[in-house]
């Protein structure tokens, strides 16, 4: 086994093939697929610990939209579902009733 010198090491650290290696590997497609999916996987994470709330003790109302906002910074669903429970949202806070028709006189 032959060992390197000092300035052999040096020279193969300055080099810029590594630096090239590290840039092909971290391309701009690279990046936007990485973070899709840990933008997938903690929503989806936070999302079903949100739905699992729903019947265990906890601030289910709370967790199940921050889940839904996480996924909408990536998907058009989530931010469609997102506007749907902010709706319902405001309708319940407002004391509204959700389940009469929009064009009922109530």
């Amino acid at each position: 086994m032959r060992m390197r010198s000092r300035s052999q090491n040096r020279q193969s650290i300055g080099s810029a093939s590594w630096k090239k290696r590290l840039v092909s590997v971290w391309n701009l497609e690279n990046i936007k697929i990485v973070k899709r999916v840990i933008v997938s996987v903690v929503g989806a994470t936070v999302l079903l610990i949100g739905i699992a709330l729903l019947v265990l003790p906890g601030p289910a109302f709370i967790v199940i939209p921050l889940g839904l906002a996480i996924l909408a910074t990536e998907y058009a669903w989530a931010r469609r579902w997102l506007r749907k429970v902010r709706q319902m949202a405001s309708n319940v806070v407002s004391g509204r009733d959700r389940t009469a028709p929009r064009d009922s006189p109530i």
